[in-house]
């Protein structure tokens, strides 16, 4: 059974997704850690789809350790606090959630949508914890600024998070 007529043409298919700025403090300063990604050739966000078995916050530290390799605390986004005796689990807030248009991939053979829900995290230790999937890079905040090879949006969103990142890591 298909869309009605009239949804045919607007309606998409949606499905979440998870990306991290993933930070660590090196020679004295920030650092961003991107992944290359092969297919799309270019420096992006570690991340993934929602796998059926776990919400974005799992999935965000799943993708962060599976492709760069390292082992990294999520920092929660700016949320309010359950009320006093809520009485189920408040699951870290990404900083932000988008929608972005996607062409197909090895998940969806069409023209999609991805509901990503984008995290701040940072890396636990001086080390990787295994084998990254990708290529990481650590980039400073003028690296992510001048790099031919990160996308615009990337470019505004982590501006802003180098801004907010040392007092959002020490909470």
């Amino acid at each position: 059974m298909g869309l009605p007529p009239h949804m045919s043409d607007t309606m998409k298919i949606k499905e979440p997704t998870a990306s991290s700025f993933v930070f660590r403090q090196m020679n004295g300063g920030w650092r961003l850690g991107l992944i290359w990604h092969p297919r799309l050739e270019c420096w992006m966000l570690p991340g993934g789809h929602v796998e059926n078995f776990e919400n974005a916050a799992e999935a965000a530290v799943r993708e962060i350790e599976e492709e760069t390799g390292w082992k990294a605390r999520l920092v929660t986004g700016p949320a309010s606090e359950l009320p006093a005796g809520a009485p189920h689990p408040l699951v870290p807030a990404p900083w932000w959630v988008q929608e972005l248009d996607v062409h197909p991939d090895n998940h969806t053979r069409q023209p999609h949508v991805h509901i990503d829900h984008l995290f701040l995290a940072v890396a636990e230790s001086d080390e990787p914890a295994g084998e990254p999937v990708h290529e990481v890079r650590w980039f400073t905040a003028a690296d992510v600024a001048e790099h031919a090879d990160i996308a615009e949006d990337l470019r505004i969103q982590a501006k802003d998070l180098f801004g907010r990142v040392a007092e959002a890591a020490a909470r």
